[in-house]
């Protein structure tokens, strides 16, 4: 596999940096993504697996969406992965091009999808004066690229994705965290 990264460019943060960069509920999101990702028999965590813990771990999350049908539905798209819905991801890198591929000595054990949602949700975190990241800016990350798999599972739900990112921005204006509130 050869890289995208121009010659010359720094891959992006080590998974040191985005480890220490986690709230310490969002490196219990990481490791059971991980647990998941292992138990499912894929080489890498994705986006998928990270959208399947928030919704596990995070109530923060849960309260994002509709109420308790939508996680619901969610939830049982994640759980028939391994036994039908994703199974064409089997055995595949999840690439959205969300960052740059790296040589295979580089990789990291999440899809380049799923590190560029690390990213996105670390950036974030710095963007509000907050040193690090929750599941919240975590799931905005992940709904905010179209190509990855956590959206393809969104989507599948009944998940209106445009909705859900008003939901979440309008939550952080307001410093709603009990419940959110729909921005219209």
């Amino acid at each position: 596999m050869q890289s995208r990264i121009p010659q010359g460019a720094e891959p992006g943060p080590t998974p040191a940096d985005i480890e220490a960069g986690l709230s310490a509920a969002l490196a219990s999101v990481m490791s059971g993504a991980r647990r998941r990702a292992g138990r499912d028999g894929d080489r890498q965590v994705d986006t998928a697996h990270l959208l399947h813990s928030l919704l596990e771990y995070e109530p923060q999350v849960r309260a994002v969406f509709d109420g308790g049908p939508q996680v619901a539905r969610l939830l049982g798209y994640l759980v028939q992965r391994s036994i039908g819905y994703g199974l064409q991801w089997q055995g595949t890198v999840e690439d959205s091009g969300a960052v740059p591929l790296v040589a295979a000595a580089k990789e990291t054990v999440l899809s380049p999808a799923a590190a560029g949602a690390m990213e996105a949700a670390l950036d974030r975190a710095v963007l509000r004066g907050d040193p690090q990241a929750d599941g919240v800016d975590l799931l905005a990350a992940l709904a905010a690229d179209p190509e990855c798999r956590a959206v393809e599972v969104l989507r599948s739900a009944g998940v209106d994705v445009g909705e859900l990112l008003l939901r979440i921005e309008g939550g952080r204006e307001t410093g709603c965290e009990s419940g959110w509130t729909s921005a219209r």
